[in-house]
């Protein structure tokens, strides 16, 4: 299972998603996600992560007064099946992972990027999926 989106934001935090979910009958083409509607759970929940990290990383080239002119961060939501169960189903026979590339655009030196992606880090949201967050469940009658 894999679910991408794509989320680019410029300095003026214009931000502009593309998704693909797995299964999709144009596997491999992106599509602009203009509603919420048009995303399943995992890819609400990349896009989450990825306008998170790019407004904090806007906010943060501007406080500095960085060249940074657009991020664009391309999110993967993998679920890796054990070799022996290529279709189970149950928990404890997978794991998941979110693989993130980051594209900083405009006239930044190395340390700037170095910095820049160490900042990249200090999203709330990418703090909970690290730490995790207990979720209390209560049914309202």
């Amino acid at each position: 299972m894999a679910d991408r989106v794509i989320v680019r934001q410029d300095s003026g935090f214009r931000t502009q998603f593309w998704a693909e979910e797995e299964g999709e009958s144009d596997k491999g083409k992106m599509e602009a996600a203009e509603h919420m509607h048009q995303l399943n759970p995992y890819s609400m929940m990349l896009s989450s992560l990825g306008s998170c990290t790019a407004i904090v990383l806007n906010t943060y080239a501007q406080y500095h007064h960085l060249a940074l002119e657009e991020v664009e961060i391309n999110l993967q939501y993998n679920r890796n099946y054990k070799k022996d169960c290529e279709t189970c189903e149950e928990v404890g026979n997978y794991t998941e992972e979110v693989a993130e590339e980051i594209l900083l655009k405009g006239k930044l030196s190395k340390e700037e990027r170095q910095k820049l992606l160490h900042i990249a880090h200090a999203c709330p949201i990418y703090k909970m999926f690290k730490e995790g967050i207990p979720i209390k469940t209560s049914l309202l009658i």
